[in-house]
């Protein structure tokens, strides 16, 4: 039975630590330290030893091999500059039980049994094969091996990844690299009774050849339009050492239907010179649209596209020095067709997203990237790689119709670096393009964003950040059926409204996480709260608007050795989104673990309207 005074414990060693003041550590050193103290604490008694071993995992107690993760201003490997890589190692840690900070971990019995019997290790020859940039007596190039460890990082086979370098003899070097598979096995599925049921698999590492397959099913018993629909989904990807990925799809439900192949190279390091893609297929969807002018009207329309999009990009250095090593010069060129089978009405000044169009893009960009390794900002405890640097590019090009010929032109340019005095992340985007036919300007698009997070703070136990989120968007004479939603996924979260419509929007979002220090069964918790705030018009001053609004709490769960979707649950307030039944409103759902946005220079595009 659960005694009071355990909790009395708890929260009495909570706050103890809470007076105490450390000599001026990094924020994992101080994380050590906190966690040191309480494991002491627990340790103390039997009860609360238990107590401790099934609540904490000491994520955060790196021993001091583990120095260098944090030294994220230095680079591990310049030290072994030049030198011949004599031989490569692959060492992997079991999927649960072990951590790549501490290797001594081993785990319980129920974890090296799930580890051994039920998951298999991505293939060693796959990880040499396809996911390292290096191979045996090649060169150390440090820049290329820190990249690496980001781009083990970001497969999604991996939980986390470290190389490790050590001096041999005659000026060789040997390289361990060290790797940590997460669970690569999801289900997926819902279940509203016998008549409305999806169920399927996702599997992100067939066999642990780092395949990734996705199936599944669903049942609609009285939907009168389609009643059973399907999605297989297959990925290769980065195919040998070449970083080519590709992707086979069949989608055959209600409102999508689609079927394509694909073949990708992006610029995944800035050591490459060249990338490109090629896809084609048909995709069907059903578009549900309303008029500005008649928002209690509602269309509903078929559209059928048959496609193929090709791009080739190729990126220049800008020097040998350390001071442009991540600089690039990049150009690229975009051909594209877009052939409607089934689309509304069209004319030459209405619904002009459905012309066919036959269109070539070409783009000229300048790339500064870089990354710096972070903890605690999207992921619950895994490694992540900011990216620091700039980006500013133009595309121009032309696009032959059904009603004529018309230009285009756009330009990008983005930025995001940490603030000076540990002040936080700053990163900014500004958007624009618009078509040109006749001396007309038409589908317009300008956008502008800024994304903020303040650095990680501590209260006691928990530590804590800060989020801001400011987006500005307008279309310049766009059509009548063209328009963005200021609900959901482009301002207030958790609810959806298709009247809250129109061509221009502002929309603030700020939130609050806090990152709780325990985990149980292998999940962390992070409570949160946020309030976001929209303004949308079709015409006139956004500051005439009304100003929709929600204010709320939730918590996150996840477990990062899993490939799950993050669960959320989440309860807000809205107090004047139109046509709710309640201003109140609680959500359980899967949220993908989100990403910061990077200074690669891909395809030449069309700036959406979104």
């Amino acid at each position: 039975m659960f005694k009071w005074w355990v909790l009395v414990v708890f929260l009495l060693s909570s706050f103890t630590l809470l007076g105490q003041e450390t000599p001026k550590l990094s924020m994992a050193e101080k994380d050590s330290v906190r966690y040191t103290r309480l494991k002491e604490r627990f340790y103390k008694r039997k009860i609360t030893k238990r107590i401790y071993k099934l609540f904490f995992r000491d994520i955060y107690n790196r021993n001091s091999s583990s120095a260098s993760e944090v030294a994220i201003e230095t680079n591990p490997f310049d030290e072994f500059e030049g030198k011949i890589i004599r031989s490569i190692t692959i060492e992997q840690l079991r999927v649960l039980g072990q951590s790549i900070y501490d290797t001594t971990r081993q785990g319980n019995k129920f974890e090296k049994f799930v580890s051994n019997k039920l998951h298999t290790n991505t293939q060693e020859r796959r990880i040499k094969q396809s996911l390292l940039l290096f191979k045996e007596r090649d060169l150390v190039n440090p820049e290329l091996l820190k990249d690496n460890e980001r781009i083990l990082r970001q497969s999604s086979v991996l939980l986390d990844a470290r190389i490790l370098v050590e001096l041999a003899e005659d000026d060789e070097v040997n390289v361990t690299v060290l790797v940590q598979d997460v669970w690569p096995i999801e289900p997926i599925g819902s279940f509203s009774g016998l008549e409305n049921f999806r169920v399927g698999l996702k599997h992100d590492n067939v066999r642990g050849m780092t395949h990734s397959s996705r199936n599944e099913i669903r049942w609609r018993g009285n939907d009168t339009i389609q009643k059973f629909g399907i999605r297989s989904i297959y990925t290769i990807p980065y195919i040998k050492r070449t970083f080519i990925t590709g992707q086979a799809g069949f989608i055959w439900e209600k409102d999508l239907k689609q079927q394509y192949f694909l073949v990708s190279r992006p610029f995944v390091s800035v050591e490459m010179k060249y990338a490109g893609a090629f896809e084609a297929g048909v995709k069907e969807v059903r578009e549900y649209r309303k008029e500005l002018y008649n928002l209690d009207k509602t269309f509903m329309f078929p559209v059928k596209v048959g496609y193929y999009d090709a791009w080739f990009g190729r990126a220049f250095k800008l020097g040998s020095s350390a001071s442009v090593q991540n600089k690039r010069l990049v150009t690229a060129v975009r051909f594209y067709n877009y052939k409607h089978l089934k689309r509304p009405e069209v004319s030459a000044d209405s619904n002009r997203t459905y012309w066919n169009q036959n269109s070539v893009l070409f783009s000229l960009g300048f790339s500064n990237r870089d990354y710096k390794r972070d903890l605690l900002i999207f992921g619950f405890g895994r490694t992540e790689d900011v990216p620091i640097g700039s980006l500013l590019s133009f595309t121009v090009g032309r696009s032959s119709t059904e009603y004529g010929s018309r230009g285009y032109a756009g330009g990008r340019f983005s930025m995001g670096k940490y603030l000076p005095n540990e002040s936080g992340y700053l990163y900014a985007l500004v958007d624009a393009g618009t078509y040109v036919q006749k001396n007309n300007v038409h589908q317009g698009v300008l956008s502008a964003s800024a994304n903020y997070f303040t650095p990680l703070m501590s209260m006691g136990l928990t530590q804590f950040r800060q989020f801001v989120n400011l987006r500005y968007t307008v279309g310049l004479n766009r059509d009548e059926l063209e328009y963005i939603n200021v609900t959901d996924t482009y301002g207030i979260r958790g609810v959806y409204s298709d009247r809250l419509v129109g061509k221009k929007r502002l929309n603030l979002g700020m939130e609050t996480v806090l990152f709780a220090p325990g985990t149980f069964l292998g999940f962390r918790s992070a409570p949160f709260a946020f309030g976001d705030f929209g303004l949308i018009t079709n015409s006139g001053r956004l500051w005439s608007s009304k100003l929709y609004q929600a204010y709320g709490l939730g918590i996150r769960l996840r477990n990062e050795n899993l490939t799950f979707n993050t669960i959320e649950f989440r309860i807000a307030y809205y107090p004047n989104i139109p046509a709710l039944s309640s201003p109140f409103r609680f959500g359980v759902s899967g949220a993908t673990s989100l990403q910061l946005q990077d200074f690669d220079i891909s395809a030449p595009q069309v700036v959406p309207l979104k």
